[in-house]
């Protein structure tokens, strides 16, 4: 059964929701597993792809957006809509919604910061899993 973590940015934490899925993704990368980042529209996943270039100097993840890469060659790719490749192993959801193929994965990874509309969707998407008896973990990040 997939796991779900939700990684909340607490009060007075660096950075935002978006910086914090580009931390997660390097290191369940450097942790040798694939991972597919869904966003809402082409604009956001336009926007990962760039903050994974910048987010960290000297960081280097191989990544590229549905469509346009080879995801047979690339461990971290980027999407949108209800497709979410053939991905099965670490899903970091920025979608405000519980994207529909997230089951497949081994590990669901919600990130959140303290945006309120941000919050009120992630507990949605708390309630949403919880009902339906996924293991759920919640990791408070406060730098």
């Amino acid at each position: 059964m997939t796991q779900i973590d939700f990684y909340v940015l607490q009060p007075g934490a660096a950075g935002s929701r978006w910086l914090l899925a580009c931390r997660l993704a390097e290191k369940a990368y450097q942790q040798g597993r694939r991972v597919f980042l869904q966003t809402d529209s082409a604009d956001a996943a336009h926007r990962v792809d760039r903050l994974l270039w910048t987010f960290r100097d000297g960081s280097f993840l191989p990544h590229g957006l549905m469509g346009e890469t080879d995801p047979r060659r690339t461990p971290v790719m980027i999407g949108h809509g209800d497709v979410g490749g053939d991905e099965q192993e670490v899903l970091i959801n920025l979608s405000a919604d519980v994207p529909p193929f997230f089951s497949r994965f081994e590990r669901v990874i919600e990130a959140l910061d303290q945006d309120q509309a941000t919050l009120d969707a992630g507990r949605r998407r708390f309630r949403f899993y919880r009902d339906r008896g996924y293991p759920l973990q919640h990791h408070d990040i406060s730098r």
